[in-house]
């Protein structure tokens, strides 16, 4: 027999097959002889090829006290199952059986490409090259053949139906304004749920006149909203909902039912399309502050430089469902940028989670509603959808909402993407997706339901694609008929939906014309009376900011941060070090771990002189012992790139994982160190999200080298370097970058130091280059310990991290602190002429140059914190040097790149103020280039020999 995992009894066809071998089990002769001879055949162990009690097990139950209602929470209402007609007469034609069986594996695969999902009403692409379509087709079966008795597959409880009723359960259920992808799905436990959930309910939830009622008036308030600001704001920028205002009912939906199931938090991420809709109609901000944002701050002045447009606002509210349950709504900032905020609102919901014990990961459930075109286009998304299953950045399960306008700004879908759904990238995972039509509300909701209860019980991710249309263009100041015309005069044809929903209602006599009327105009009244208050009362103000968690932490400028003691008591670094020195009894460690770690630790508690990884080590475990959390993630950070750090220790023998710095947390800290995923965006976003909700606590990404941090750019332009300046947001994400240039090519060699300062100002980073294991020791623990939060980036070493002469006493780390400038102990003040400033490994060669040569008029002064620049340090140092002639920044990176453009003006002035003589101010380093660095190791050595002969030879030659 074939192999299983690559024949026919797998995959999509396994659901039918079951169904087969289940009426095998109960009557071999009911089934097709060709199917008999397969279920007979054994696959040569004597064993069947299924395990019929597996095969007859019903789909799991809802969770006790789920299902019966809105009340405890449950999605789908199940109707009692419509009793079929009596069947005329039993099927008796296998042949009939095995077609009926067929036509509801197609159903259940391929029904979604026949459901009626687009709004605008328009003929979807044929699809006839895809299986299994015709199988759903109008005149499948004869009038006479739809009147027969066949086995439904669960289909209803009932084993036998009428087929007529049979097909059109199955078309109400797959290719009505829902279709679902599930039968992809390679888990059969959740395929099958998800099946009772559909097909036992049509797909619909019987919502009661009540429930009507409330869909109808959140799609008023909704519709009303966007008409408000269409009138008072004329052609202003608002990036309205207008045309997917089923949302609001849908999100409404799914707070109800995961407060039923545990939702105790929900983190929304979401960029600008009907955001302002969400924050008013969901998360209860009032209109009269929006109102207010859209007029601006009475003083202009007072926004100098600082704030942002309020389609990246963020918000936060505590939200009352109609059941009395309350669920805490965070709106997360965000930039233009879009997707990008997708693994913030990852990190800070695993944060919350972990901070609070949720271990079910039901309290904290993260929300992504993405546009269609961005949720297909941007690479951002695959990344954070792999977070889903990985241990450390799981949430698990993320609720994702595509509004899909169908259009991306003005580029068609079949311009944009090479798959028949936005969605498709979401099929990566075991998931379902759900594609509902967003004029048929309850039908929306009944997704959203679906949805919420599909996550709280499976912890899985799972997607909803609201297609609907976007009334206006890309924003209300364009023109969308100019690329999009025959679409555009169908919506300007096109009734909303809530007039549409309304009509319906009316028709069915469940809620009349006149009452949908009185909605409406409610809605209008109280949006204008918040704008009269707004007017009246000038509401504008900045967000909320350093509330709960951060209320003992503050930003603003470092001058005004406390000093604080960053020293440890030698006792007890001696104490951390011999407990990093080994492993338990019986455990196995690799020989070369053996003895480039823990022998050699052991080897410094006698010599007392540390190495890079100490410094690193004692730094995270003496806050850990102080109670302070600490996450550390990157590419192979657990061992590090360069084999430093070996966090974790692996057993040769069983491959059991030891984790030395677990033995310090006290209180409620923890250590997790992760290898993440091959990402720089995705994990940093995480990890930065992570952070902003764990101030008290310490939070690293590593590249796995500097120049990676590239592919994480959007992440440190548009939320490390700005966020408390557009949203008054801190955050103390520390940044390990290792850099430079040591002959490994040009993208091996720097972390682009240039860039980092670039992005700096009024305080908003932190960008140090330390040399030395106590300078990391020092500037790691005065990150935690200052009440200030900025984020901090590290140009870290590589071969710094075993130099002999880049050590440091264990009294450096139990004495002092981080030195953001490192004087030249060696010069004597009073002769020195040549001062050479440098920051970085370059400054080992060039004392060693200096020293061999005996040179005493030279002094080379290491700064270690580049920003915020240290003018004070470096003025004090220059006013002590009488006889100071020459004053050279020698770098390693070409002119164009490294600090050399950022120090320039800054020593320009330092000099300025000088009463002696003039001193001359000039560069070293390499000539500008396109590339970071050479591709070759002897040009490498050829160029830094270059630099140190004319730093301590002769000075700057040919101008570089």
């Amino acid at each position: 027999m074939a192999n299983f995992q690559d024949s026919f009894l797998s995959g999509a066809n396994i659901d039918f097959i079951e169904g087969l071998y289940a009426r095998f089990l109960d009557d071999p002769s009911s089934v097709d002889v060709s199917w008999r001879e397969v279920f007979e055949r054994n696959n040569g162990t004597g064993r069947p090829i299924f395990n019929a009690k597996q095969l007859e097990a019903p789909a799991p139950a809802a969770p006790e006290g789920k299902g019966k209602g809105k009340t405890n929470g449950a999605a789908v209402q199940a109707p009692a199952a419509a009793a079929p007609q009596a069947p005329a007469a039993p099927a008796q034609d296998i042949g009939l059986q095995s077609k009926v069986d067929q036509a509801i594996t197609a159903f259940r695969l391929r029904g979604h490409l026949r459901a009626k999902l687009d709004p605008l009403d328009r003929p979807r692409p044929q699809l006839g090259h895809v299986a299994d379509v015709a199988l759903m087709d109008e005149n499948h079966f004869a009038a006479k053949e739809l009147e027969q008795a066949v086995e439904c597959n669960n289909v209803f409880p009932q084993q036998r139906v009428r087929l007529a009723d049979l097909v059109t359960r199955l078309r109400r259920t797959y290719s009505g304004h829902i279709g679902v992808e599930f039968m992809q799905m390679l888990d059969s436990e959740r395929r099958r749920w998800l099946m009772q959930r559909m097909e036992h309910s049509d797909n619909r939830t019987p919502f009661s006149v009540e429930d009507q009622r409330h869909i109808l008036t959140k799609l008023s308030y909704a519709e009303g909203f966007e008409n408000f600001l269409h009138t008072k704001y004329v052609g202003a920028k608002r990036f309205s909902l207008d045309g997917g205002e089923a949302l609001i009912p849908m999100l409404d939906a799914l707070l109800e039912v995961g407060s039923g199931m545990g939702l105790k938090e929900l983190v929304i991420g979401m960029a600008h399309r009907g955001r302002l809709n969400v924050l008013t109609n969901i998360l209860g901000k009032k209109p009269d502050q929006i109102f207010s944002e859209f007029d601006g701050p009475k003083d202009p002045k007072a926004y100098l430089g600082r704030g942002d447009v309020k389609y990246h606002m963020g918000f936060s509210s505590d939200h009352t469902t109609r059941d009395g349950k309350n669920v805490h709504l965070s709106l997360a900032f965000n930039p233009s940028h879009l997707e990008c905020v997708g693994p913030v609102v990852e990190g800070r919901v695993r944060a919350k989670q972990d901070r609070g014990g949720d271990a079910e990961r039901t309290g904290v459930v993260p929300l992504l509603i993405h546009g269609d075109a961005a949720f297909i286009g941007q690479g951002i998304t695959s990344e954070t959808l792999n977070f889903s299953g990985l241990k450390g950045y799981t949430t698990g399960g993320t609720v994702h909402i595509v509004i899909n306008n169908q259009v991306g700004f003005t580029t068609d879908p079949s311009d944009s993407r090479s798959s028949i759904y936005s969605t498709a990238i979401a099929q990566m995972l075991d998931i379902p997706v759900f594609h509902v039509n967003g004029d048929d509300p309850e039908a929306c909701v009944h997704a959203a339901r679906l949805a919420a209860e599909y996550r709280q019980t499976f912890k899985s991710d799972v997607v909803i694609d609201l297609i609907c249309y976007r009334r206006y263009g890309h924003n209300e100041g364009d023109d969308p008929s100019f690329t999009q015309p025959a679409m555009y005069d169908l919506i300007r044809k096109h009734p909303p939906v809530r007039a549409l929903y309304a009509k319906s209602l009316a028709e069915a006599g469940r809620i009349s014309a006149e009452e949908s009327d009185a909605i409406k105009q409610r809605c209008f009244q109280d949006f204008d009376a918040a704008l009269t208050r707004a007017r009246q009362e000038s509401q504008f103000k900045e967000p909320n900011a350093l509330e709960g968690l951060w209320k003992t932490y503050k930003g603003g400028l470092l001058k005004n941060a406390p000093q604080v003691p960053t020293a440890v008591a030698k006792a007890t670094l001696r104490d951390a070090l011999q407990k990093l020195a080994s492993a338990p009894e019986g455990f196995n460690v690799h020989r070369d771990v053996e003895r480039t770690v823990l022998k050699k630790r052991q080897g410094m508690l006698e010599s007392e002189e540390l190495q890079w990884s100490e410094g690193e080590s004692l730094a995270y475990a003496t806050l850990l012992s102080e109670g302070y959390t600490i996450r550390l993630s990157g590419q192979d950070s657990e061992r590090g790139t360069f084999s430093h750090r070996h966090a974790v220790l692996h057993d040769t023998q069983t491959g059991q994982e030891y984790v030395p710095l677990r033995q310090f947390p006290t209180g409620k800290a923890t250590f997790n160190v992760w290898n993440s995923p091959l990402s720089e965006m995705g994990v940093l976003g995480f990890d930065y999200g992570y952070s902003l909700d764990v101030p008290d606590g310490l939070t690293l990404w590593e590249a796995q080298f500097g120049d990676f941090a590239n592919g994480a750019q959007i992440i440190i332009d548009q939320f490390i370097a700005a966020a408390e300046s557009k949203w008054r947001r801190l955050s103390g994400i520390t940044l390990l970058l290792p850099h430079g240039y040591e002959g490994q090519g040009p993208e091996h060699s720097s972390a682009r130091l240039e860039r980092f300062l670039d992005l700096c100002a009024e305080d908003n980073l932190q960008v140090c280059y330390p040399t030395t294991p106590a300078q990391i020791f020092h500037l790691l623990r005065r990150q935690v310990l200052r009440p200030v939060r900025k984020p901090l980036v590290i140009m870290s070493p590589k071969s710094l991290l075993r130099r002999p002469e880049a050590t440091s006493r264990m009294d450096d780390l139990a004495t002092g602190g981080f030195q953001e400038v490192i004087p030249d102990a060696k010069a004597d003040a009073a002769k020195v002429k040549r001062l050479l400033l440098c920051s970085g490994k370059v400054y080992y060669d060039l004392a060693k140059a200096r020293d061999e040569r005996k040179d005493d008029s030279i002094a080379i002064v290491r700064v270690e914190q580049l920003y915020p620049f240290p003018q004070d340090e470096l003025s004090n140092l220059v006013a002590k040097l009488p006889a100071l002639q020459e004053l050279y920044w020698v770098q390693e990176e070409p002119r164009n790149a490294g600090g050399w453009h950022f120090m320039f003006p800054r020593l320009h002035d330092l000099l300025s103020g000088r009463a002696q003589q003039t001193v001359k101010l000039g560069y070293i380093g390499r000539a500008e280039a396109a590339s970071p660095a050479t591709g070759f190791t002897k040009t490498h050595d050829y160029e830094q020999q270059l630099i140190i002969e004319e730093a301590i030879l002769r000075g700057p030659q040919n101008g570089r």
